[in-house]
């Protein structure tokens, strides 16, 4: 998928290899991508793909997308987000430890 020369330059920087290496997913994320194993990156593209191509983002202002229930199951329940948060809201369910391992992710929210 990556270029050699740019695979390597990524996999020489640990904070960077993390985002192309294989991670089992958690249940929410794994049935929205579709696989149980994929990267930050892949996941990512994935949800980007899934936005644009379900027509999510706001028309009024690009910087929010609206979230539908498929979406929300991984966005905290959120019914709108901010496109400098998504980022943050899928890298909830990837493990901190880069073991492999899938983690449960538990999350409260209040109303």
């Amino acid at each position: 998928m990556l270029p050699q020369r740019m695979k390597k330059s990524i996999t020489d920087n640990p904070k960077l290899a993390n985002l192309i290496d294989l991670v089992n997913l958690s249940s929410p994320l794994r049935e929205f991508v579709g696989q149980s194993r994929i990267s930050h990156i892949g996941c990512f593209m994935r949800v980007w793909s899934y936005i644009k191509d379900n027509n999510l983002q706001d028309p009024t202002d690009k910087n929010l997308v609206n979230c539908d229930e498929k979406l929300r199951s991984i966005l905290l329940g959120k019914p709108q987000v901010e496109l400098a948060e998504l980022p943050a809201l899928v890298k909830l369910h990837f493990p901190r430890n880069q073991s492999n391992c899938a983690v449960p992710i538990m999350v409260l929210f209040f109303s």
